[in-house]
């Protein structure tokens, strides 16, 4: 027998909160119920349950309405395999259909040439503004493998956008990867040496961005998109991406926000010329240890050479905390710069007002 479960895309990608299956009878108790899994039974898990008391996947409320039994869990991420036991009756990851709010419902699928994108389209008419997101290493597709859905299923931010500023459209392509260990690749690599991570015809390359950039042109010939005010965002490998589109759409963007981004020699020349608004955003420390020199200097330039709208936060661990990011005890040093990577979530969680300058931005030229 199958099983729905519903959820939305979180802080750390797409959770479930809710589970649903049909069902004669009385409700089972909570406790003949169990999520089990990777994500639930964490070191983060047990820290939350200790200090907040409850925990990840654990059983909230259980009931039978409409001939369904509905069970409701503390929302848990879903990128690791999980399994839920009922009455002694285990359901696997791949017997249950997740149902994700907003994703699933206002994001159209759409392909055009090479390009594979989702789109959310806004109910006001006339031309509107348009974020571009561009995704994060790991969470595109290979050759032959794109399945339009897992980067904006894994990555905090477009379906959020959607949610928060319904007005803008908002699009996400999805870019094919090179295979590549990232986790050896961001620990291992030099400044010096980080171009040689880029893969011709790969990634958000130059000639795919381009061809994104030919779209979001023509929408704003059709008078879909306000051709003032299109704002461009991405982390990881999609904050290179964000610079690199800067480069590439020089005549399209308003604004930028690269978060985290991969620095490179050649993310690094483009950063520290640009003439555009642009606030770059970081953890204080991550995975990629050189990171933050080649940020600073680069603003610093920025300023030097007098492009007065440009900035750059690095967030503290107080920041991160105050989203639960790096927030058990003494994690080991490769962990912690792991888990310090997700400075997307106070990013586009509006701290120190960044996505309210974006979307104020306008281009004036």
């Amino acid at each position: 027998m199958k099983m729905d479960a519903y959820g939305c895309i979180a802080w750390s990608g797409q959770e479930i909160s809710r589970f649903e299956l049909p069902w004669e009878g009385e409700a089972p108790a909570k406790d003949a119920i169990a999520v089990s899994g990777p994500t639930v039974e964490s070191d983060k898990s047990r820290y939350l349950k200790e200090t907040r008391g409850v925990a990840p996947g654990e059983v909230l409320d259980v009931k039978v309405e409409d001939g369904l039994l509905k069970i409701e869990v503390q929302p848990f991420n879903t990128r690791a395999d999980y399994a839920i036991t009922v009455a002694g009756q285990t359901y696997e990851k791949a017997d249950i259909t997740m149902h994700t709010r907003t994703m699933d419902d206002k994001f159209a699928r759409i392909e055009e040439g090479r390009v594979m994108y989702r789109l959310y389209t806004p109910e006001a008419k006339g031309p509107r503004p348009m974020i571009l997101f561009l995704h994060g290493g790991g969470n595109g597709g290979y050759e032959g493998e794109r399945d339009n859905e897992k980067h904006i299923r894994t990555d905090y931010g477009p379906v959020n956008f959607a949610e928060d500023y319904p007005d803008l459209y908002v699009m996400a392509p999805m870019c094919v990867e090179a295979r590549r260990d990232m986790r050896k690749m961001n620990m291992n690599r030099s400044f010096a040496s980080s171009d040689m991570n880029n893969v011709p015809g790969y990634g958000w390359s130059r000639d795919y961005l381009g061809l994104v950039c030919d779209i979001i042109r023509r929408m704003v010939a059709e008078g879909k998109v306000d051709g003032k005010r299109i704002y461009v965002t991405g982390m990881s490998m999609g904050g290179a991406g964000t610079i690199r589109a800067m480069s590439v759409g020089s005549d399209l963007f308003a604004a930028c926000v690269p978060v985290c981004p991969t620095m490179t020699p050649e993310t690094f020349a483009i950063l520290k010329t640009m003439n555009r608004p642009v606030w770059v955003t970081s953890a204080y420390i991550d995975h990629t240890l050189y990171r933050h020199k080649y940020l600073v200097d680069a603003v610093m330039n920025l300023r030097d050479i007098g492009n007065n709208n440009a900035h750059l936060t690095l967030f503290s661990p107080e920041d991160l905390e105050k989203y639960d990011v790096a927030i058990t005890p003494d994690l080991p040093y490769p962990r912690l710069f792991s888990e310090n990577h997700a400075s997307w979530i106070p990013t586009y969680k509006n701290e120190y007002g960044i996505m309210s300058w974006l979307l104020n931005q306008t281009k004036e030229d």
